[in-house]
């Protein structure tokens, strides 16, 4: 398994939310560039960016900065927060980003996004489903978790089955560190084995990411718990690796 680590971002700064309220912030730092070279550092592959003043405005309010990250960072990046065309997209693939998440899009206008994925293929795109557990069904939320949708997890992945990778967050435990839900990702592991999970949310201590690992996913994303420096991004690396 891969660890991914994470950096939120409004306004250029470093910032972690508790389950995705921006009226619970914690600034970190005003620096994502030292960040990123710290997360190559500990032998991080991919790291996770989210612009969040995109994601709360439907549109990217922060690609000049993913641009500039792209050139200067020696990790690849992925990128997510209110892409919403396919402008929008090869902006930053041009740019050098690795991958792009793509999440309300694919409840919105999923002919849309099953035509970025045709364009773009299915090794630069990332679905992410963000979900909140109601009465055992995970359904999805969209527009930076402001709305509810009437769709479940199952649901959505089943429209679009030349997804790849797969970014899911369990809004409850997102930002919280009271553990990842586990057997969420069992679940889509065992009913989706052609996708490569990224779990997220919850991850608090290295014994989850093992629990991760050992659950299926492909990669565990991982923030606040850097942040709070509960582990290293070279301890979290060499655990999720097992």
């Amino acid at each position: 398994m891969k660890l991914i680590p994470a950096i939120d971002l409004i306004g250029g700064r470093c910032v972690r939310l508790a389950q995705g309220d921006f009226s619970r912030k914690t600034v970190y730092s005003d620096d994502p560039g030292a960040a990123l070279a710290d997360f190559a550092a500990g032998g991080a592959e991919l790291a996770h960016l989210v612009d969040l003043d995109g994601a709360r405005a439907g549109e990217p309010r922060q690609h000049g900065l993913f641009e500039r990250l792209a050139a200067s960072a020696t990790v690849a990046l992925q990128v997510a927060g209110g892409f919403r065309t396919a402008e929008q997209v090869a902006r930053v693939l041009d740019a050098g980003v690795r991958r792009v998440v793509i999440g309300s899009l694919a409840l919105t206008d999923p002919a849309a996004f099953a035509a970025m994925l045709e364009r773009f293929g299915p090794e630069r795109l990332t679905l992410a489903l963000d979900v909140r557990l109601e009465n055992g069904t995970a359904t999805v939320a969209t527009h930076g978790w402001c709305r509810g949708s009437a769709s479940s997890l199952h649901e959505v992945l089943r429209r679009f089955p030349a997804v790849r990778h797969l970014l899911v967050t369990d809004i409850a435990r997102d930002g919280m560190l009271g553990g990842p839900n586990v057997a969420l990702t069992a679940a889509i592991v065992r009913d989706f084995p052609q996708v490569e999970l990224q779990a997220s949310g919850g991850v608090a201590a290295l014994a989850d990411l093992g629990a991760l690992r050992d659950a299926g996913a492909a990669a565990a994303i991982v923030g606040k718990a850097f942040w709070e420096g509960r582990f290293t991004v070279a301890e979290g690396v060499a655990h999720a690796r097992g």
